[in-house]
């Protein structure tokens, strides 16, 4: 590891932080500019590297250190960039072979109300999300919302909110849940099992902001009529979901058991896709398929917001702003910090915030498992505080882009805010209390 290097009070510090700031205004108020927000963050990401790099060339310094750190991003972005990719076309294949039209059909034929939809989606949400992970969950189940109802937004916006807590709090307590909780783990600070023992918090956490949302769920039933005809899922849909399901578990064994990026095991399942889709066309089937208009209709925007995001935080560590995290762990106490943790992820997107937590290693006092399962839980269930604090969140405002937006999501902010106390405090009594799951190092 290199020495830190402390550019904060420079002029390349300054601007970078200025153009960090700026950009992040714009992702903010992406509603009132219309303008989407990759690019402002993209524009930060890459420029505040560029910034760097000139500032090395014109001070003469050695570029090595700055190249070999930018390496180390780019694996880090693309583990994310390739492992979203992956998920997000198999949810185009299997939107494309009818499996949501036909879970909707299911849904609405058996002539749910709104309120029941709302619970259903929300349960879903929260146990896909361990085995599925956070970003893929909340995407599959807003593709749900779409289909059960374009129009009614007193409906979709408590509803995909509802998803977005409910897969991040769901993504929680399982070590490939959420982005964040696998970073953790990857790094070594918990256990598999260890992760397991948050299911309390975040369960109950997410029940009472599900139980305060529903009440503003309006009445009635989703626009059903007798005679629509049957949605089934097409031909090949079937195999898709197995293959799916495949992809997933074998990100999972690359990272456990073979000591490749959990990415690695996405991409060889979209090679298979890509040989079922193959065989199909070459069998006698009337059914054609194409799987690269399923990558085509992907939301590239969201996957760039990512590698801008995560790009830029980076340059944020590089330049030793991180450096002040640490200081107030000293300061404050791994408690008070790891708390305000969850706040600030859900202002800067859980995934850099992790990674800054990471990459500073503060010393977290004597407990020090049960504080890394604190942050691990507060970075995930404080990101849905914002609308774009979580992976999820911002895959939802791509889904469904115009419904659930920045000011949609602060309209029931606080519903979500009361559910993060209630986690917060199960964690206090379960862990510190009485001494239920991690073992004191």
């Amino acid at each position: 590891m290199h020495e830190q290097l402390h550019l904060t009070t420079t002029w390349v510090g300054i601007l970078s932080l200025a153009l960090f700031v700026i950009a992040y205004y714009f992702i903010a108020t992406e509603d009132k500019y219309l303008i989407n927000k990759a690019k402002p963050a993209l524009l930060a990401g890459t420029g505040i590297f560029m910034l760097i790099g000139v500032y090395f060339a014109i001070n003469g310094i050695d570029g090595h250190h700055l190249e070999q750190e930018v390496e180390h991003l780019i694996v880090e972005i693309a583990g994310i960039f390739f492992f979203l990719m992956v998920a997000m076309t198999y949810i185009e294949a299997m939107i494309d072979r009818g499996v949501f039209s036909a879970l909707r059909y299911n849904l609405v034929s058996k002539g749910y109300s709104y309120k029941k939809l709302f619970w259903v989606t929300g349960v879903l949400a929260f146990f896909i999300s361990p085995v599925a992970d956070n970003l893929t969950t909340a995407l599959i189940l807003s593709t749900v919302l779409l289909t059960i109802d374009k129009e009614n937004k007193a409906f979709l916006v408590p509803s995909a909110i509802n998803i977005v807590v409910a897969a991040n709090a769901g993504g929680a307590w399982s070590p490939f849940g959420d982005i964040t909780t696998l970073m953790v783990w990857v790094a070594g600070k918990g256990d598999f099992t260890e992760f397991l023992f948050l299911f309390p918090a975040a369960i109950l956490g997410w029940g009472v902001t599900a139980f305060l949302l529903s009440r503003f769920v309006p009445e009635g039933k989703p626009p059903f009529h007798a005679d629509e005809k049957k949605a089934e899922i097409l031909e090949g849909g079937k195999v898709i979901i197995g293959l799916f399901a495949l992809t997933i578990a074998m990100a999972v064994v690359s990272h456990q058991i073979l000591h490749l990026p959990a990415m690695w095991g996405m991409m060889f399942g979209l090679a298979i896709l890509k040989m079922y889709v193959y065989r199909i066309n070459r069998s006698a089937s009337e059914t054609q398929l194409n799987a690269f208009s399923w990558i085509a209709k992907i939301e590239n925007d969201t996957l760039l917001f990512f590698f801008g995001i995560l790009a830029a935080v980076g340059g944020l560590h590089f330049l030793g702003f991180l450096e002040y995290f640490t200081a107030l762990y000293e300061q404050f106490g791994a408690t008070a910090v790891n708390i305000g943790v969850g706040f600030l992820s859900a202002v800067v997107d859980n995934v850099p915030v992790m990674s800054a937590v990471l990459k500073a290693n503060p010393n977290m006092g004597v407990d020090t498992q049960s504080q890394w399962m604190l942050v691990t839980m507060t970075a995930g269930v404080g990101g849905s505080l914002i609308s774009f604090g979580s992976a999820a969140g911002v895959g939802v405002m791509g889904k469904m882009h115009g419904i659930y937006t920045f000011s949609a999501h602060m309209k029931y902010a606080w519903t979500v805010l009361v559910g993060y106390i209630v986690s917060i405090t199960i964690w206090y009594v379960q862990f510190e209390m009485l001494h239920i799951g991690a073992h004191h190092m």
